[in-house]
Parts: structure tokens; sequence; C-alpha cells
């Protein structure tokens, strides 16, 4: 780029996108997408997706986009391999990590940037839009987070500096907990921005059935989430039991639980401009869907992990307390030895 086509964002800033697709039938879509994101700031692809497909997405994304494949992985998930791939390569010290799927305007991502002036690591929140039958299903689940202290979206803002200390974050089926809780680990500090509301395209209605129980096996990674999950089909088994009318009353009142719970998710942080009032009401439907689902991912889990990307993944991400004891402390060491020059300790 030249210096009269430095991004508005910044020459520190750039987008990093995380790209494995085995069909191309919304390439023009995210081809436009990304045209737009390279008028804004820098933008790396990381595209392993088989040659001709890579072929096709160089050709359709603009020349001013680095396109590259991901580095040689050693197993695990290979969206972390191909994320570290553009950090090691990146010069911007401001990161943006988004799925495919994140759509965000310029409005949205100038502030994700701008919130890494007091902190290592951005959460935004993500929305479904448009919203068909299984995206209003999983916006519940979203809804219900949101009550609970916070969803975790398909996009974070990081410091470059503050990945780079801890070497990166492991390739660990939910990875965006994983790097959240590497970045914290190691001293650096967490924004969640509820109020910041970016886009997300939703999957088709196959892949949201083929993702159920993969993201129930994430609940490993939260053991009190999953504890209070697996709980729940004895509950509805008991009540299943009752008599007619005192089986109809609890079955009411967990639905109404649920629906009160999303909703009030809903209202929090400017929600309503995003989640219409409806979507609350599939709160119902998603909590029996994760009563089951929650079970077949314990057995996967005996069965050694979540079959992804042609590999079994059995760690949904470690505890907080692993990482600390791992990376305790690494943000602060490498900014003293940024500021005295030196390494630390010598």
């Amino acid at each position: 780029m030249t210096a009269a086509s430095v991004p508005a964002a910044g020459p520190d800033t750039e987008y990093i996108l995380p790209l494995r697709w085995a069909e191309d039938s919304g390439a023009e879509e995210l081809a436009d997408y990304i045209s737009a994101l390279a008028s804004w700031t820098h933008v790396t692809v990381v595209d392993g997706s088989p040659a001709a497909l890579f072929a096709r997405h160089r050709a359709l994304f603009p020349t001013s986009v680095r396109h590259l494949p991901p580095d040689a992985a050693g197993g695990g998930n290979g969206k972390v391999s191909a994320v570290l791939t553009a950090v090691r390569r990146s010069a911007a010290e401001r990161l943006v990590i988004a799925d495919d799927d994140v759509r965000y305007t310029r409005e949205g991502l100038a502030a994700a940037f701008a919130a890494l002036d007091d902190a290592e690591l951005v959460r935004p929140q993500n929305y479904f839009t448009p919203l068909p039958w299984h995206a209003r299903w999983d916006t519940s689940r979203t809804l219900i987070n949101r009550a609970f202290g916070g969803d975790y979206p398909g996009t974070l803002a990081v410091r470059r500096s503050a990945l780079m200390a801890t070497d990166g974050y492991a390739g660990v089926l939910f990875e965006n907990l994983e790097l959240i809780r590497t970045i914290t680990a190691a001293g650096g500090g967490e924004k969640q921005m509820p109020q910041l509301l970016v886009a997300r395209r939703p999957p088709t209605g196959r892949h949201f059935l083929k993702q159920r129980v993969r993201q129930a096996y994430d609940d490993f990674a939260q053991p009190a989430r999953l504890l209070a999950e697996l709980a729940l089909l004895p509950v509805l088994a008991a009540l299943c039991t009752q008599r007619r009318v005192p089986r109809a009353l609890g079955i009411l009142a967990l639905a109404t639980t649920a629906v009160g719970i999303a909703e009030s998710g809903r209202r929090r942080d400017g929600g309503t401009a995003v989640f219409p009032a409806h979507t609350a009401l599939f709160a119902p439907l998603w909590v029996l869907e994760r009563a089951v689902c929650v079970w077949l991912a314990v057995a996967l889990r005996t069965a050694g992990g979540v079959p992804y990307a042609g590999v079994r993944i059995r760690t949904a991400a470690h505890s907080p307390s692993a990482l600390r004891r791992r990376h305790g402390g690494k943000i602060q060491q490498a900014q003293g030895t940024k500021q005295n020059g030196t390494p630390h300790g010598s």
C-alpha cells in the first residue's frame, strides 16, 4: 500500500480471517465484504481451502489483501493454526480476529480497534442477520448467555504483543474461550463490550443441526454450567412421571423461566436493537435441545472427543488455573523487556 492509501483505521490495525471451505456458494458475498474491509484496514485471509478453491478466492479477493495458506499444523483446531499464521506475519499491534460469517460495519470495526486502548482483549457481541428459523432458535442461546454475564462471539480484538507474549494459544475445540483465558491468565485485561453489536450470517439449517452436540461439548470447559445442564434431562424425566396437572404446571414453569431469562438478556446493553422479541420465545426449545445434547457430548467425551475437520479433539478449553500456571505474568514480563530493551531478569 502507498502512503496515500493507508486505511482509515490506522496502519497499526489488521483484520484476520481464517477460512476453510469445502464449497464456494458464498464466495462472491464474502469477497464483497473483504473488499470493503480492505478499504478500512489491512486484511489477512489465511485460507486452508482445497487448492482449486484457494485459487478462486485469490482471484476474487482484492490484491491489497494478504491471502496465504496456513502454516503446517500438528493437529487440533486448524482455525487456531490459521490465526497464528497471520499473527506471526503481522506488523500491526491491534488485531481483529473474525470467523468468515462475521460482518463488521466500518464504525463497529473502528470501535473494536479503539477499545484496545485500555485492554489487551475486547469481546464484542454477535447477532444473526437474517433470521431463518434455526438462527432464531440459536439466538435464544445467545440471549441466555447474555443474561448470565456474557456471550462468546465469533470475533475478538486482541493486542498482538499480548498474544505473542504467550506464544499463541492452544488448538482446542472452544478456541475463542481459550484465547480469552490465555490472555487474562497471562495478566492481560479483557474488556467485554456487549453493546458493540456485530452482525453474523447464519449457517445453513443442515450445518446448524450438525453443530448441536459440538456446541454442547464446549461446556466441558465450564464445569458449573455443565453440571447444571446435565441436571436438565433428569428433571424433565421426573416431570414426565407426574400426573397430568402437576406435569403441565411444571413444564410451564420451566418454559416460562427460560423465556424470562432470555428476555432479560435481550434487554441488556442495547440488545433490543438487534434481537427481536420473538427470539426469546425459542428459549424452551434450546433448553430441551441442550438437555439432550449435553448427554450426547458426554458420550463423545468417553469416546475420545469431538470429530473436527478430520481429527478428534478431546479438550474443550483449558481451565483458568492451568493457564495461569503456564502463562502467569508473561504479558508484564514482555512489556518490561520492551521498556528496558534487555531480556527480562538479565
